[in-house]
């Protein structure tokens, strides 16, 4: 009874269905009996207490037994069937205590009387659920005159009529629903929960404009990829406010809860469709080799082995020098059930002695490199170190390679060595010379894979701007204007093992990563797809950081060979003629103690448009009298 009493303390709606389902057995009971006692001559003088009691009898049993069923603790807008005959349980077992009680005082002729008594009250009380749940009680209640943003829903299948369905029933004044868009010639001009079906998506722009819209909502589950790209894409030029609802799919296998911001899928912000992989290609070369990658605990490095081990090698080193993420890809891999013999190693590719014992022991038929320093504004700040992993841990991991007759090395690279501004990019694009270099007299086929930036990776904005939003904001950008080139892990990790596949050595390989895309637009869109608006998170600008780009560089159309397109969505950069790094490596040696001029080096080194040229008179005149030359921007490739 406390439970019960503590129910309608909180929640006066079902209170006042109690007190209304009394009143109603009540009088429904008293008014049959008055009027049908009249016609039944052997009980005209029933007395009034008699009645009083009857009504007694029939409140308390009807309680006890609506106590018991939960009637009067039901969310009557989402009742069903199921519901309704626990009100009909309730009222049936009242009316048989009733008869009970009538058939002991009266004898036989009271069952009719009962019966139609039952059948009054079963429908009033339907009736006063029927207008609860469509709100004609609330017309007494005080509304805010602000009916809310104008929105605007394009789809009026199941998920749109849950969204107008939902905002009409909590008369929400956050949104008011002013129409929906839907391509089916059957809907247009139907109403949808009182909501007009106002055209096709044809019509987007228009009905927009005509309206005031601002918000849209997308609420089509079954819309193709780039339909849905689309839609979203002419909505943002209308300058509305656009939201993609959550599946009920994606909140059932627990993506997304309810209570939590919504998780953002990194293909959602990616803007093109995914690149797929020649699996039959890739399976011949990969399946039953023994294949080493190297970085393997890393971002791309995890997600290289997590797609390389579906080819079936018959062996993978995993190599990298950090414990902890080799351990944790080794547990992940080897959960998968997978034939695949596993070898994590702890090594470092600075250590050529190291690497000889892994290749000697190992003795791997592919590699994959990926170990690399990346981080822009700290490779700015530590430059030698940034040389001892890309430049010279390359160099080794190249060499070892050779020596042991590997069939293919495929070394990761990225578009920052596009005549660089920084460190790293310029330690990426002398490593590319060295894998270039020794491609040309080596059996291994050797080959570089360049992209850019990956969503999601350790690093990368993705994982600040979440962590900042779950912070409250603000998302903080460096520049409004500045621009990027995106792809996903698993994107970046199936080019690299295509590539190994297409290379005949010497490749720089280039993924066409479709349109440039505005970190500011990546916030905003990040933040939307969290639940949020950015007056409520907000972003902040903190200018440019040491090393960085405001635009991604790209090669020019002339520079492409003229069988660039070797794949879908994959090329190959024409490369710039060097004769050797030979010299490059002996004068990088020469200044590691100064950091300056180091740094001064590798900008000059990996900008030069005639580097055999220029090392000549670096050697002449010195490197500080030299000035790099930074060329124009390029399509892909950096050479």
């Amino acid at each position: 009874m406390a439970t019960l009493v503590n129910v309608y303390r909180k929640n006066q709606r079902n209170l006042l269905f109690l007190c209304l389902d009394i009143l109603i057995v009540s009088f429904v009971l008293y008014a049959t009996f008055e009027l049908m006692f009249s016609t039944i001559t052997s009980y005209a003088a029933v007395a009034s207490s008699e009645m009083l009691t009857m009504v007694a009898i029939k409140i308390v049993s009807f309680s006890l037994v609506g106590s018991v069923l939960k009637i009067h603790r039901i969310d009557w807008r989402y009742a069903s069937i199921h519901e309704m005959k626990q009100v009909a349980i309730a009222l049936l077992s009242s009316d048989l205590v009733l008869y009970a009680y009538n058939q002991f005082h009266f004898g036989a002729g009271l069952g009719i009387i009962i019966a139609v008594q039952g059948l009054l009250a079963f429908n009033l009380i339907l009736f006063t659920r029927f207008l609860a749940r469509n709100h004609v009680f609330d017309v007494f209640k005080p509304h805010s005159n602000h009916p809310g943003r104008k929105a605007l829903i394009i789809g009026a299948g199941d998920s749109g009529q849950l969204i107008v369905r939902e905002l009409k029933e909590h008369r929400t004044t956050v949104l008011h629903v002013v129409g929906l868009l839907d391509d089916n010639p059957q809907l247009q001009a139907l109403y949808v929960h009182g909501v007009p079906v106002l055209g096709m998506t044809d019509d987007l722009e228009r009905i927009i404009q005509e309206h005031g819209i601002e918000v849209v909502i997308l609420a089509i589950p079954s819309l193709p990829y780039a339909r849905r790209l689309a839609l979203l894409k002419r909505i943002e030029k209308t300058g509305a406010e656009s939201h993609a609802l959550p599946m009920i799919s994606e909140l059932a296998t627990g993506k997304i809860s309810i209570n939590e911001i919504r998780e953002v899928k990194i293909e959602e912000l990616l803007g093109r469709e995914p690149v797929q992989l020649d699996i039959s290609g890739i399976s011949r070369h990969v399946e039953g080799a023994t294949v080493l990658v190297t970085g393997a605990g890393g971002s791309i490095g995890s997600e290289l082995c997590r797609q390389l081990i579906k080819f079936a090698p018959a062996e993978m080193i995993l190599l990298g020098h950090g414990e902890n993420s080799i351990y944790l890809i080794e547990r992940e891999l080897r959960g998968l059930g997978t034939e695949t013999i596993l070898h994590p190693v702890i090594g470092d590719v600075q250590d050529e002695e190291r690497l000889e014992d892994v290749f000697r022991t190992y003795k791997p038929d592919i590699v994959y490199h990926a170990a690399a320093h990346k981080h822009v504004p700290l490779m700015e700040d530590n430059p030698l170190e940034a040389v001892k992993n890309n430049v010279y841990g390359t160099k080794h991991m190249v060499d070892v390679a050779a020596r042991h007759k590997v069939s293919r090395f495929i070394m990761v690279s990225t578009d920052k060595a596009v005549n660089p501004t920084n460190v790293m990019g310029s330690t990426k694009r002398i490593a590319e010379m060295v894998v270039q270099e020794k491609a040309r007299t080596s059996e291994t086929i050797f080959a570089v894979v360049r992209f850019g930036n990956v969503l999601g990776s350790r690093g990368s904005v993705v994982p600040l701007f979440k962590e900042q939003i779950l912070r409250g904001g603000p998302v903080t950008v460096t520049d409004p204007e500045m621009t990027r080139y995106f792809m996903t892990i698993p994107e970046a990790s199936r080019l690299v093992i295509q590539a190994s596949v297409l290379s005949r050595g010497g490749e720089v390989f280039v993924l066409d990563m479709g349109e440039p895309v505005k970190i500011i637009d990546l916030a905003k869109k990040m933040i939307e797809l969290s639940g949020f608006t950015t007056e409520q998170i907000g972003i902040a600008v903190t200018g440019i950081r040491p090393g960085e780009k405001l635009y991604e560089e790209l090669l020019a159309a002339s520079e492409l060979c003229p069988e660039a397109n070797v794949f879908p969505k994959i090329f190959v950069g024409q490369t710039r003629p060097f004769k050797t790094v030979a010299s490059v490596l002996h004068l990088i040696e020469t200044l590691r103690d100064d950091r300056e001029a180091l740094t001064y080096l590798l900008l000059f080194i990996a900008n030069s448009d005639d580097l055999d040229r220029d090392i000549d008179r670096l050697f002449t005149h010195g490197v500080k009298r030299m000035r790099p030359h930074i060329a124009e921007p390029r399509l892909a490739d950096g050479n």
